[in-house]
Formats: C-alpha cells, sequence, structure tokens
C-alpha cells in the first residue's frame, strides 16, 4: 500500500509540477513471478488525449493502477502533474479522476448520493459539489435518474455513471479504463465528445480501450504496448504519410477501374467482394488521398465513399503487435 509521506503538512508545488500531464520511464510492477509491466514508458500531455492500447494481459490495467496511485511500482519513477504517487499520492490523487473498466457501486444509494460522497471524500465545497453534480448528471443524460438508487441502472448507465464520478472533483488528469463498455452507440458519440471537450479544456486524458475505430477519432497520440513493454508511441493527429489501403466506392465501378488503372495505381477487390463492397486503393498519404478523389469527381466518376479501409491507430497497431510477436 502506498505511502503518503507529506500527509499533514503544507505543501508547496515542487518544480516538477510544473510539467503538466503524466510522464512514466522504466514502471516494472510483478506480481510474483509474473511480469505484469517491464519497463514502460508513457507520456500523455496536458490538453491532449493519449490512447494506450495493447492486446489483453500487456499490462494496461496494471499501469493505470501505478499511475492512480493504486499500486505501487517496483521500479521506474511516475509523475502525475509533476507530483510522485509513491511519495505524494494525497497529492496525485487530489489531481487525478480514475475510471476502473468494472464500476463498483453502492447500489442503496441514488446516483446523486454517489456522486455527493464522492465529492465529500475529495473535500469539495457543499456548494460547488451541488453545482458541479447537477451538471454532470445532465451532461451523461442521467439527471432523471438522478434520485433513483444506482440498483436499477444498466451496464451502460453505471458506466456513465462512473465517469461522473471521475469528474466530480474537476480533476487535471483523467485515467479511464475501457470507458465506452458496455453503452450504446450513440453514448458511444457522447463519450467521444465529452473526452475531446476536456482535453481542449487542457487536461491530460488518457484512455485505455480495445475499440480502435473509437481511439481513431478520439486521440490525438497512442502508446501501443505489447508484453509489458512500450512497443511505440504514434501522433495521430499528424497527416499520415505512409502507404495504406483507402477503400473506395463507386456507382459505376467499371468507371472508377479505368480511372484507377489509368494512373497506374494498384488496387485490388476485397475477398468475397461484390460492387458493394468497392476497390482497395494503395495510397501513399493523405494528401495523395485528396489529390485523387478530387480528380475522380473531376472526371465524373460517381464516387459513393473514399476512406481508408483501416484507421492509422489500427494499422499502427497490428503492424507493431506483428513484429513484437504478442498475439495474445
Amino acid at each position: 500500500m502506498s505511502t503518503d509521506t507529506t500527509a499533514g503538512l503544507p505543501q508547496a508545488e515542487p518544480p516538477e509540477a510544473t510539467i503538466r500531464g503524466i510522464v512514466a520511464r522504466g514502471v516494472r510492477r510483478t506480481f510474483g513471478d509474473v511480469v505484469a509491466v517491464d519497463s514502460m514508458d508513457l507520456e500523455a500531455p496536458a490538453g491532449q488525449v493519449t490512447a494506450l492500447v495493447g492486446p489483453n494481459g500487456s499490462g494496461k490495467t496494471t499501469l493505470l493502477l501505478v499511475l492512480a496511485s493504486l499500486l505501487v511500482p517496483d521500479a521506474g519513477t511516475v509523475r502525475i502533474a509533476g507530483f510522485d504517487p509513491v511519495t505524494q499520492s494525497r497529492e496525485v490523487r487530489r489531481r487525478v479522476g480514475w475510471m476502473p473498466d468494472v464500476f463498483g457501486t453502492w447500489e442503496t444509494l441514488t446516483c446523486r448520493e454517489v456522486l455527493r460522497t464522492v465529492a465529500d471524500a475529495y473535500y469539495v465545497p457543499p456548494a460547488t459539489a451541488r453545482t458541479r453534480i447537477d451538471e454532470l448528471l445532465t451532461m451523461i443524460h442521467l439527471d432523471d435518474l438522478a434520485d433513483r438508487p444506482t440498483q436499477v441502472l444498466s451496464r451502460g448507465q453505471k458506466q456513465r455513471l462512473g465517469l461522473a464520478r471521475a469528474l466530480v472533483h474537476d480533476p487535471a488528469v483523467l485515467l479511464l479504463d475501457e470507458p465506452a463498455s458496455g453503452l450504446d452507440p450513440r453514448s458511444r458519440v457522447e463519450l467521444r465528445t465529452i473526452v475531446r471537450r476536456l482535453a481542449a479544456a487542457g487536461k491530460a486524458v488518457l484512455v485505455s480501450s480495445h475499440v480502435l475505430s473509437e481511439l481513431d477519432e478520439m486521440a490525438d497520440r497512442a502508446v501501443i504496448v505489447a508484453q509489458g513493454r512500450t512497443v511505440s508511441t504514434e501522433q495521430l493527429t499528424e497527416h499520415v504519410t505512409q502507404t495504406r489501403p483507402w477503400r473506395v466506392r463507386a456507382l459505376d465501378q467499371a468507371a472508377l477501374i479505368r480511372a484507377l488503372q489509368a494512373r497506374s495505381l494498384s488496387f485490388a477487390l476485397p475477398e468475397t467482394a461484390t460492387e458493394r463492397d468497392g476497390v482497395e486503393v494503395a495510397i501513399a498519404s493523405d494528401t495523395e488521398a485528396a489529390a485523387l478523389l478530387a480528380d475522380l469527381v473531376r472526371e465524373g466518376v460517381p464516387v459513393l465513399s473514399f476512406q481508408p479501409a483501416a484507421g492509422a491507430l489500427e494499422q499502427a497497431y497490428l503492424s507493431l503487435t506483428s513484429l513484437s510477436g504478442d498475439r495474445r
């Protein structure tokens, strides 16, 4: 269990506290003979959404527990908004909003009472807490269930309440472990909007998820891990400059194919393809994709859709985890 050597003493912010967000270097954590995290590095800057991506058993949840000051690492250094989760756990917890993948709650308490209890634990002034709780219940669309016991909530509704619980003290850093689990499609879209808004407000957001397509739309950068180690850090907001497949559909597929052949572009029909599936075209960059689309439209090819066959994050993840030999 972590110890807080600063408890009860007035604290001046250390120089490292000017470094906003999350910085972890060489983090290692074992459970007996099992190495869950092995020399893992991660940065999640303030004002950005960072995706933490990896196969099952790659150490994602263990690392998140270390960052939340709920597990002590065997080795390595961690700073959360400049504070050490091991020796300054109280300062870290004041600044962190933690949403675990499984949300446990007090089933006899109402949604409002759950949030009020958490606000009290963070010493949020009562007047501030009342306003904050009302805002959060409206934001997560549980205002109509605010005074109902949480035992009546569905899995997705409990997930939304878990997000509100993580935000009740207005933290500077958010750790979200599988936040979209159990959410319906509309709630997933709303979650992306909320997370992007939080990053725009200057918060550091670290999201772990298996749904790569959602992270592609949500994240600015990604840290890919496998077998307890960091494999790569990808900047997702930059234009992709490597060749990747794009899926193009047109009302007249023959006209589309002729236009691609005229440009000597490499293309293929997807397996078990019909005209509805379109054509997969290898394109060297986002810039060249935009130019090709403009040319096709200008030449009168009736394009229905033009999009990457796989997102940048999905492509990077599949490539890197394949190279690392991790198939778990």
